[in-house]
């Protein structure tokens, strides 16, 4: 089955060039051109990632991107036509996952809407973790503190995951731009730090720990 893309975008030429970039590569693309009827076309049902641009008429991408994190995981991408800081420190504190500057290189686009689908995947065969009060279960996809359960969305999964495999190890924000973004670039440092703290404050502000000047590690 063929992996479904909802493409919210307003500008008409940017919408069709892309949602035609993008079927050529094999995906479905539901495209909406304002973000109240993208957040229909996602009450709908059956999308596998988000695409959604920042500057959207009637709801913006960053409310969109906020109403979506109220019931659902998936994977959500941004688009910023320059790449402003504030607008992609917004993104990412909404909930988004990455983003990418526009216009974007078609193979750049992919190879990001790849890398998040892998994200939001299983990892077969990986045992349950367990530091303390605090369990992984990949194959499950279940995070609990003190039995309780917590809903991590995929990226931020994949970051606990990282730590919990090198565990009292200080990991750069390169290497986990590498190791759980696929970044095969040097890729903005924001994405790492903004994710480490949406995972700070749902499994425990002591838990990651900042080295200053290096990165971050998981408390033994």
């Amino acid at each position: 089955m063929s992996v479904s893309v909802l493409l919210v975008e307003d500008d008409e030429v940017i919408r069709k060039s892309v949602g035609m970039a993008l079927e050529r590569y094999g995906y479905r693309v539901d495209a909406a051109a304002d973000g109240l009827t993208g957040l229909e076309r996602f009450h709908a049902g059956g999308h596998d990632l988000l695409l959604l641009d920042v500057m959207l008429p009637g709801l913006d991408g960053i409310g969109l991107c906020r109403r979506v994190r109220e019931s659902s995981l998936v994977p959500i991408l941004m688009m910023s036509a320059r790449g402003d800081a504030l607008d992609v420190v917004s993104g990412l504190e909404a909930g988004a996952d990455d983003y990418v500057v526009k216009p974007a290189d078609t193979a750049v686009l992919v190879a990001r809407i790849r890398a998040l689908l892998r994200r939001a995947a299983p990892a077969p065969g990986t045992p349950t973790l367990v530091f303390g009060d605090l369990t992984v279960d990949p194959e499950a996809l279940e995070v609990r503190v003190a039995g309780e359960l917590v809903s991590l969305a995929p990226t931020e999964l994949r970051l606990l995951l990282e730590f919990a495999a090198n565990p009292g190890i200080v990991l750069d924000r390169q290497t986990l731009l590498r190791n759980v973004w696929d970044y095969g670039w040097d890729g903005d440092s924001r994405v790492v730090d903004l994710c480490v703290q949406r995972l700070r404050r749902k499994v425990g502000a002591d838990r990651v720990e900042t080295v200053r000047g290096f990165g971050y590690k998981l408390r033994r």
